[in-house]
């Protein structure tokens, strides 16, 4: 009796013959790997190898040596070979087991549908129905149960960002909800705890990441990207994003829609940081959006002596004195520049927070600054994001201007620590909820401005 077994071990693929003991090795292709198989014959040699390789031909092409075992060989041999059949048996289960478990769940289920927006192309998406998701051992499956509409997503639904983007996919990356199931490798979470999602999975070995700059890592995934996001109405949690940490448990008092707002609330945090808003600072923030709204609300937890709030929609300059605004200024109708030179004394703005992506406001705004100032360009701006600036205001005025984008894990915490101390108020942001058939609607009036921040539910 010959048994024939293959099994990657240091990139070669090695068939051992008991019947004939003979060996036969070949060299694995790069990037490929050789699927263990194993296989008995009453023939040894090619012949097991053609019982389980199926490609005795090739096989024999790529034959680099052969000669009889020694018996002191053939004895360790026979001693490890349960050893060796064992760990072939284990690579075989945990390869094949999610296989396995689809199709016998597909077989007495039936195929499990859930509501989704499904994302076809650039201005193609649509709520519908796709397969609810399969968890293999280490991942978790979430049922959602807030995704709030960023205006990242706005873009990428009109195609203007696709970096990232597939078709057709799921996207939605501000995320709260509670854990549904959880894979049998998975520790430390347990069914039915409510938990919001850090998107961003940075890969930790890139400059960016080495350099600690995480945050801007050059080979970064995201749940909303490279996985399906939150506009559905369950989502598997990969195990990629559960070792990185990204599972952030939450106490009952928080809201699922604070919970979901976690996530921008981050990115703000990070900008915080970039712009060193600080103690007595004056600071000005273009732009009464959900994300103004949460810079205003940080720059008065970092200690600013005044938050001045530029924006002309009236509901949304109202919400920003409700939160704590010292000013909210219409800039249409009144003088923002007089008015940041009376509370200066003629100085400018310490710090400038520019919330909203319009290009041809860069360059009044850098005016506002004091010397040696920051201004924050915290906003995806629209189109190429291409504007004329006075660059000599930058020069002569020694002003710091710099950006902002995603964040570190480390601001993602901080923000659930903010939320679950009470310590900023995220659920007066969310003005509107709608279902998931309804999303045409929430996109609608995210695209009007008439509300802030637009919540979608199961």
């Amino acid at each position: 009796m010959s048994i024939a077994l293959s099994s990657e071990l240091d990139g070669r693929a090695i068939f051992y013959c008991l019947g004939n003991f003979v060996p036969y090795a070949r060299k694995s292709p790069p990037g490929r790997m050789h699927t263990p198989q194993c296989g008995i014959s009453p023939r040894g040699g090619v012949a097991a190898a053609r019982k389980v390789g199926r490609a005795p031909q090739r096989l024999r092409k790529e034959l680099k040596w052969a000669c009889p075992l020694s018996s002191v060989i053939r004895k360790e041999f026979e001693k490890n070979l349960q050893k060796i059949l064992k760990t072939i048996e284990n690579k075989l289960q945990k390869w094949y087991k999610r296989s396995v478990n689809n199709f016998y769940l597909n077989l007495c289920k039936g195929v499990v549908k859930m509501k989704a927006v499904i994302l076809s192309g650039p201005n193609d998406f649509a709520p519908g129905e796709i397969e609810k998701p399969l968890i293999g051992d280490h991942d978790i499956l979430l049922e959602m149960k807030r995704a709030a509409i960023c205006g990242t997503d706005i873009r990428i639904l009109e195609g203007t960002k696709t970096k990232g983007v597939r078709y057709p996919s799921v996207i939605g990356h501000e995320i709260c909800g509670v854990i549904s199931e959880i894979g049998k490798e998975v520790t430390g979470y347990e069914v039915g705890e409510k938990v919001a999602i850090a998107n961003v999975i940075p890969c930790g070995s890139c400059p960016s990441c080495l350099s600690g700059r995480e945050n801007a890592c050059m080979r970064r995934k995201a749940i909303g990207y490279e996985f399906n996001g939150g506009f559905e109405e369950y989502i598997r949690i990969p195990e990629i994003a559960i070792k990185s940490g990204n599972v952030i448990k939450l106490p009952e008092q928080v809201s699922f829609t604070a919970g979901a707002l976690i996530e921008p609330l981050a990115c703000c945090i990070r900008g915080l940081k970039n712009a060193g808003t600080g103690f007595n600072d004056v600071v000005l923030i273009v732009g009464a959006g959900p994300i103004g709204l949460m810079h205003m609300q940080l720059a008065k937890i970092a200690g600013a002596k005044q938050v001045i709030v530029s924006e002309p929609n009236p509901m949304r300059r109202q919400i920003a004195l409700e939160l704590g605004a010292d000013k909210a200024v219409d800039p249409v109708t009144e003088d923002l520049a007089g008015i940041i030179s009376d509370v200066t004394g003629g100085l400018g703005a310490d710090v400038i927070v520019m919330a909203i992506g319009v290009p041809a406001l860069v360059n009044s705004t850098l005016k506002l600054c004091r010397r040696g100032g920051t201004v924050n360009l915290f906003a995806g701006f629209a189109g190429t994001g291409e504007c004329t600036i006075e660059v000599n205001t930058i020069h002569y005025n020694e002003i710091n201007v710099n950006g902002s984008t995603a964040y570190k894990r480390e601001d993602y915490l901080q923000a659930a620590d903010m939320v679950i101390s009470g310590k900023i108020n995220l659920d007066r942001i969310a003005t509107h909820t709608y279902k998931i058939e309804d999303f045409q609607t929430a996109y609608e009036m995210c695209k009007s401005g008439k509300g802030l921040k637009i919540i979608i539910e199961p």
